[in-house]
């Protein structure tokens, strides 16, 4: 092993480890744990002060290796001397060899540390056996009692080249194989034989296999440097990116670093330079993350990205500001991570094609421009590749750098390697006086209007800084970290992702999408969307609150400069200021509500805005974060457009006669079905003592159950004593093509009815999705509850429904109070493996809860946004029947943790509410969603 006599870092922690790594002759592996725990003790707290002072993170990454190196060290030679008194002399050599981050120098505080015991080839499994379990005595189970993460194998020279061959993980963590300590002939034996093995095999194959593992996994991890909460080894543009180009650049080139990929001309120097510094950037992080965490951890998620970025010397004292650049620094060094290491994916991959690893790429290049054909405004296409005639085709036309995407539109191709390179060195010449061009503007109209293809060309548009060289305006949200909690995205790659969505929803690529497809296509301008899309959110560069103001502002000098025509104008901007608004109408209300509707067909005023507005909003939702979206959002945004769109075609009066008319089939279909347990004056009864409305909100299929439920609970009265009067019907029925379960509920209207119905479901261990309850005239409620497991779907738990059951029995008809029960809940989920607490929400959101009366549905609405617990919905919808309402209707919404809840009231004695109470309610449903937020910060 060779000491590192350079780097006085290094130095000292050889010399500490000689200083406190002495151990008495003959003491056991039990004697020296001790020391050995305040050796890495010492050590750790010396390593944190090097990380917070601001050292580099490769450096910091290499000294925890080397004090792991020196451990080994000890432990190897403990280890030999325990053999030798007890068996002699070895039967042969052997090597400590460190693997993959080990084995690169790289290790971070609580990083996995991966060895291999290394034997000659020959070998023989049996003589060696004695000499294995020692060296697991001595070195293994002291690591583990020390705390650290251990992958290990045993292997001879023979063994490891086969599986290497066999396996190219095996192959890619051999290439880092590093020895730390033992026989250096057997070490040298081993790597004379990879060395050889990467030499003589065909490199494509193996090229070819990593790139395809490369794409897996960045579509795992969300095909974007751009996440809310990047993983920062496996995530676009991190560390794995970096490290694998060395495995194929090792198996197709037989070099190991970024210096000897510059001299071959694969790389140039300021790009070397520049993914050095990003890779340093990204380890800094990463080491960060582990000390913050205490626990081995790659995603730099919401709750530690303020911490992360102070202890980086990020000082600024709005830890949103201080957020924004440590992210934005993040992103930049990952980007340049992504971007150089697909360029060298791409060089080496056409390499592999090319014949013998001695020749430089440039040559390699030429030779396969030999056969290029096509020749398209100073480019050329081959195969469906663009390649530059020569590297000044900017400079002679700098709208080309906008015109080269409308190409790759037209001609479904992609860029070549040097060509994006060009295009990133150029676009300094994309100058406003350019983008003012009128040749430039009707480019990037036209871009927008390839419906079906928009994505294509502004993704990598994006991605090589040309977009936001174009509009300056989608610069200033560019790596933009959105602090919502629902977001996944950056707010660029976010406004990027809606306009992909909506790519497919016109080519029909998302099952079950042709009603948005037919809503943009009924649209007197459907391309007129993507420009929608693309200035949605721009406003959010200045400020998140209050954006699409900001953003109309901004939108209309972009429009301008674009030379929209202006009679779009109007349509454009409103879409830009209101976008938000149909989300949040079914979001809080009731979307059957015919008071609803007319209050959205009032706002939106035209047929084609609640068009563009119904198909933005699906591309927004889905944009933000696919899980975002279900088959219930859809059923009430698909419903509110269905019931506002009829109401714009036609007036008042052909709605309530459409109402009219439903009610009146529904009746007939009933009575035609002549149903055996149900007598005509039954069905006469239910139809007149219930609101139009009820038949506004359900199918003849959920009438007949109604009423079915209905007629049991009037024979139970009949048959039962005053107490068994009381009990409710329940009905529980999986609804398999929406996703949820749902509950009936058929009982007398009585006091409380609502918040003991939540509870007792709370307590069976299912999520509300939503309810709906109406009473008839004679005090017989009616509540209906969508409900989804905890992991989403149908619930399919066997013990769900019985522990409805007798938990609703216990509070209806002994009065009993749930909570006591709900926590029991609470507890046993907190507990249970499948529902690791580390799925909670990383940043609390802000609560709020507004109690308001609603002018135009004529309704006291109540909204709360908390952080969600079990037994949240229970307390607020017990604390609004402790103020004397009822609730006549709850909109119940849950995402990665927050609730969203609404609920319409009703003064229980009927009569109205004074402002006094409101804010007496007000200030108690605050009280109890504060509560939460003290225990999720906590």
């Amino acid at each position: 092993m060779t000491i590192d006599k350079i780097d006085p870092l290094y130095r000292r922690i050889r010399e500490h480890a000689e200083k406190r790594l002495l151990f008495d002759a003959g003491s056991s592996s039990g004697d020296r744990l001790p020391k050995l725990k305040e050796y890495m003790r010492l050590e750790r707290e010396m390593l944190l002060r090097y990380q917070r002072k601001g050292d580099r993170g490769t450096r910091v990454a290499k000294a925890r290796s080397i004090m792991l190196d020196v451990l080994l060290e000890k432990l190897f030679q403990f280890a030999l001397e325990a053999y030798y008194k007890q068996h002699g002399p070895p039967p042969c050599e052997v090597a400590l060899v460190a693997l993959g981050g080990y084995g690169r120098e790289e290790v971070c505080p609580y990083s996995d540390v991966d060895l291999m015991f290394l034997f000659p080839k020959k070998s023989k499994k049996k003589l060696i056996e004695p000499l294995q379990t020692t060296l697991a005595d001595e070195i293994l189970y002291p690591l583990w009692d020390l705390g650290l993460k251990v992958g290990h194998s045993t292997r001879t020279s023979r063994e490891a080249i086969e599986e290497a061959k066999a396996d190219d993980q095996t192959k890619n963590a051999l290439t880092e194989a590093r020895l730390i300590c033992g026989s250096n002939e057997v070490y040298l034996e081993f790597e004379k034989a990879f060395r050889s093995l990467t030499k003589n095999e065909k490199p494509g194959p193996y090229v070819k296999q990593r790139l395809n593992d490369q794409k897996a996994r960045r579509e795992k991890y969300g095909g974007t440097v751009f996440m809310q909460e990047p993983d920062i080894k496996n995530g676009v543009g991190g560390m794995r990116d970096y490290q694998s180009i060395l495995w194929m650049a090792h198996v197709r080139l037989g070099v190991g670093s970024l210096i000897e990929l510059e001299r071959k001309e694969y790389l140039t120097e300021a790009d070397r330079k520049l993914l050095e510094k990003a890779y340093d950037f990204l380890m800094r992080v990463r080491i960060e993350l582990h000390f913050q965490s205490n626990r081995a951890t790659d995603v730099i998620n919401l709750e530690k990205q303020p911490l992360v970025a102070w202890a980086l010397g990020y000082k600024q004292r709005d830890v949103f500001k201080r957020v924004e650049a440590f992210m934005r620094d993040y992103y930049r060094h990952a980007q340049r991570i992504y971007l150089i290491s697909t360029r060298l994916e791409q060089r080496l991959a056409v390499a592999s094609l090319a014949g013998p690893s001695k020749i430089p790429f440039r040559a390699v290049i030429e030779s396969r421009r030999a056969d290029l054909q096509r020749y398209i405004d100073g480019f050329i296409l081959n195969k469906g590749v663009f390649y530059s005639e020569h590297n000044k085709i900017f400079e002679e036309d700098p709208v080309r750098l906008l015109r080269i995407f409308r190409y790759l539109q037209q001609h479904e191709g992609s860029l070549d390697v040097e060509l994006r390179i060009l295009i990133s060195d150029s676009i300094n010449l994309l100058t406003p006086k350019v983008a003012r061009q009128e040749a430039a503007k009707r480019c990037f109209r036209s871009i927008l209007q390839s419906t079906g293809q928009v994505y294509d060309a502004l993704q990598p548009m994006h991605e090589l800084g040309v977009l936001g060289r174009f509009l300056p305006e989608f610069e200033g949200i560019t790596c933009l970290v959105q602090h919502e909690y629902y977001h996944r995205y950056t707010a660029d790659i976010h406004t990027l992702e809606t306009i992909r969505i909506l790519d497919q929803v016109i080519t029909g690529d998302i099952p079950g999408t042709q009603h948005y497809q037919k809503a943009l296509h009924d649209t007197e301008i459907p391309a007129l969307l993507y420009l929608m899309l693309l200035l949605h959110d721009i406003g959010k560069g200045e400020s998140i609150k209050n954006h699409q103001k900001i953003g109309t502002q901004l939108s209309k000098a972009v429009i301008k400069r674009l030379d929209v025509e202006k009679p779009l104008w109007e349509e454009i901007l409103w879409i830009v200021e209101n976008h938000l608004e149909m989300a949040r109408f079914w979001q809080r209300l009731d979307v059957h509500d015919p008071d609803t509707v007319s209050s959205l067909t009032q706002f939106v005023g035209e047929e084609d805005r609640l068009r563009y507005l119904y198909v933005l909003t699906y591309c927004d939702t889905c944009g933000t974060s696919a899980s975002l979206w279900n088959s219930y959002k859809e059923s009430l945004h698909t419903t509110l457009f269905n019931n506002a769109l009829a109401q714009l075609h036609g007036d008042q009066k052909s709605i309530r006669k459409k109402s009219e008319e439903r009610k009146e089939m529904i009746h007939r279909d009933i009575i035609k079905q002549r149903l055996p347990d149900l007598a005509e004056d039954q069905v006469e009864a239910h139809f007149s003592l219930l609101p139009e409305r009820y038949f506004i909100h359900n199918s003849t299929e959920e009438v007949i159950l109604h009423l079915k439920m209905i007629n049991q609970m009037l024979v139970t009265i009949s048959e039962s004593d005053s107490v068994g009067s009381l009990v409710p019907m329940i009905d529980w029925r999986d609804d398999h093509d929406q996703g949820f379960t749902v509950v009936n509920v058929i009982t007398w209207d009585r006091a409380g009815l609502f918040y003991k119905l939540a509870g007792a479901l709370t307590v069976a261990g299912v999520n509300i999705l939503s309810t709906k309850a109406i009473s008839r005239s004679d005090h017989i409620t009616i509540d209906t509850f969508y409900i989804v497991s905890p992991s989403g779907g149908i619930v399919e738990s066997k013990r769900a429904e019985p522990t409805f059951r007798k938990s609703l029995s216990d509070a209806l008809l002994e009065g009993k109070d749930l909570m006591p029960d709900i926590l029991a809940q609470a507890k046993q989920v907190s507990n249970s493996i499948a529902f690791p607490q580390n799925t909670r929400l990383q940043a609390p959101i802000p609560s709020t809860v507004d109690v308001y009366h609603e002018l135009s549905l004529k309704r006291t609405i109540v909204e709360v946004q908390a952080n969600d617990h079990l037994g949240l919905l229970y307390q607020l919808a017990k604390a609004i029947f402790d103020h004397g309402y009822n609730i006549t209707f709850a909109r119940i919404s849950t995402e990665r943790d927050a609730a969203l809840d609404t609920f319409y009231i009703e003064n229980i004695n009927e009569t109205d509410s004074d402002t006094t109470r409101l804010l007496s309610l007000r200030e108690d449903l605050t009280k109890i969603v504060a509560q939460e937020d003290i225990r999720a910060a906590g």
